[in-house]
C-alpha cells in the first residue's frame, strides 16, 4: 500500500484502486509490486536474519519486473554483463501463466516502458533496448508496438506452467511463437493444477464428521479426506442440512440489508423471511462476472428455469453471488439481468443474487450448497477453484469440462455439462 504519509500525493495514488486505472497507472502498480517487492523481501531478510531466497515465483506477469530488479542487482553487485545477469536471474525464476485469453494479459506501449527504464531512469549496464526485447512480441502474429508482460515472464523464467492440465495445453499453443521450430506439444510450458487451502474452506461440522469417523488425529493427517467415503450417508445428509439452514439464515439477513439499501421499508420486506428453504436442493454459483463465465446462461429459457424453481414435488433453489471488474460494463449488465429476474415476486423465494461477494459470505455459501454450478466457455476457465471448495464440503459439481473439472470429473463426483451451444 503506497498510501502512507511519507509519500508524495502522486505516489500515494498508485495503489488507490484494484487492477489500476489502465495504462501508466497500471504500469506503476506493477513496478511497485515487482521492483518494490524484491526490495521489500531483501529488507525483510536483513531485518530478520532470514536467508536470501534462491527462487522467485512470478504469478502471472503482474510482478514480472522483479526479474529486471534482480538483473539490476547482479549487474551492480557482481559486475556481471546483462546477458550473464539474465541467465543467473532466470535460473532462479518460475513463471505461472493464469489466463487462456490474450486479452487478459497486460500489454503496455513500448514507448511507456522506454520512458520508465531508459533515459534518466536508466541503470548502468541494463540497456533499455535489452529490456524492451524481453517483452517484445517479435513472433508471427505479434504486435511490434507493445511490451507483453507474460512474454517477459516466460523469457525470464527457467520453468513455466499453466494452472490445470487443459490450461497447460492451451498455453503451449498460445505462446508457441516464442519457441519457433518446436512442435506445439513440446513447447516447454507444463502445468500445476491450482488447489485450495482445505482448513480455510472446510466447515467445522464437516471436519467434526470426519473426525467422528476416523478419529481426530487421523482427520488432521488426512488432508485428502481419503476416509470420507466411509461416513454414513444419513450422517452426511444431516450435516448438510445444518449447513444449508445456516446459509438460508445468512441469505435472508443479507437480502434484507440489500433491499433496505435499495430503499425498501421493513413493512415491504415480510416476504424475505420465506426466502429459500433448508430442505430444498440448493445450487450455488459464485465468482467474478466476466462474460466468458456466462452468469446469465441460466436465463436463456426463463420459463424452464421457473418450472425448475417452482416444481411442486422437486423444487430447486439458486444462490448466486459475484462482482464485476469496476471497468467491466458488460459484467455489470449481466448482473442487472440476473437481479431483474430474481426480483420477480413469483420466484424471488427460490433464487437470490447476493451483492458484495467476499470471503465471509463464501465461508457459508460453499458448505451450504448441495450442487455447484459452473458453465464457462471452454477452454477459457484456466482452472477455477470454487467447485473445489464445494466438493470439500460434500457438494457435487455440475460443470463444463473446463479447467480443473476437465481432469477431476470421474463420473461419480458430479456431472459434466456438454460444451455444445
Amino acid at each position: 500500500d503506497s498510501d502512507v504519509e511519507e509519500n508524495d500525493p502522486a505516489e500515494r495514488d498508485v495503489t488507490d484502486r484494484l487492477y489500476g486505472g489502465g495504462g501508466e497507472h497500471r504500469l506503476q502498480q506493477e513496478l511497485l509490486l515487482g521492483v518494490g517487492g524484491v526490495r521489500a523481501v531483501r529488507a525483510f531478510c536483513r531485518l530478520t536474519g532470514h536467508a536470501e531466497p534462491e527462487v522467485f515465483h512470478t504469478n502471472e506477469g503482474h510482478a514480472g519486473f522483479l526479474g529486471l530488479e534482480r538483473i539490476r542487482e547482479l549487474v551492480g553487485s557482481q559486475e556481471l554483463t546483462f546477458d550473464q545477469a539474465l541467465q543467473a536471474a532466470r535460473a532462479g525464476t518460475v513463471f505461472t501463466t493464469h489466463t487462456p485469453v490474450p486479452a487478459g494479459i497486460d500489454r503496455f506501449p513500448r514507448e511507456l516502458i522506454a520512458q520508465y527504464f531508459g533515459g534518466d531512469n536508466g541503470e548502468p549496464g541494463v540497456p533499455v533496448e535489452e529490456i524492451l526485447a524481453l517483452g517484445a512480441e517479435d513472433y508471427e502474429g505479434g504486435d511490434p508496438t507493445v511490451f507483453n508482460m507474460a512474454v517477459m515472464g516466460l523469457r525470464l523464467g527457467q520453468r513455466a506452467n499453466g494452472v490445470s492440465l487443459l490450461h497447460g495445453e492451451v498455453s503451449r499453443g498460445m505462446f508457441a511463437g516464442l519457441w519457433p521450430g518446436f512442435d506445439v506439444d513440446e513447447v516447454p510450458i507444463g502445468s500445476i493444477t491450482n488447489g485450495v487451502h482445505a482448513p480455510t474452506w472446510v466447515a467445522r461440522e464437516m471436519r467434526d464428521l470426519l473426525a467422528a469417523q476416523v478419529g481426530a488425529e487421523q482427520a488432521q493427517e488426512d488432508p485428502g479426506w481419503q476416509s470420507a467415503g466411509n461416513i454414513p450417508p444419513a450422517d452426511l445428509w444431516a450435516t448438510k442440512r445444518v449447513l444449508r439452514e445456516r446459509l438460508v439464515a445468512d441469505v435472508r439477513r443479507r437480502l434484507r440489508d440489500s433491499w433496505e439499501q435499495r430503499g425498501a421499508s421493513d413493512a415491504e420486506l415480510g416476504w424475505v423471511d420465506e426466502v429459500l428453504d433448508p430442505d430444498v436442493l440448493t445450487i450455488g454459483f459464485a465468482r467474478r462476472v466476466p462474460s466468458y463465465k456466462r452468469l446469465t446462461l441460466m436465463l436463456r429459457d426463463p420459463k424452464r428455469l421457473k418450472a425448475l424453481l417452482l416444481h411442486p414435488d422437486r423444487p430447486v433453489q439458486l444462490v448466486i453471488a459475484g462482482k464485476s471488474h469496476p471497468a467491466d460494463d458488460g459484467g455489470k449488465k449481466l448482473i442487472q439481468q440476473l437481479v431483474h429476474f430474481a426480483d420477480d415476486p413469483e420466484v424471488r423465494h427460490r433464487i437470490v443474487f447476493l451483492p458484495d461477494y467476499d470471503i465471509g459470505m463464501a465461508r457459508l455459501l460453499y458448505p451450504g450448497c448441495d450442487v455447484w454450478l459452473n458453465n464457462p466457455l471452454r477452454p477459457l476457465e484456466a482452472c477455477g477453484t470454487s467447485g473445489m471448495k464445494a466438493a470439500l464440503n460434500g457438494g457435487l459439481n455440475l460443470s463444463i469440462l473446463d479447467g480443473w473439472w476437465d481432469e477431476w470429473y470421474d463420473g461419480e463426483n458430479g456431472w459434466a455439462i456438454p460444451t455444445a451451444d
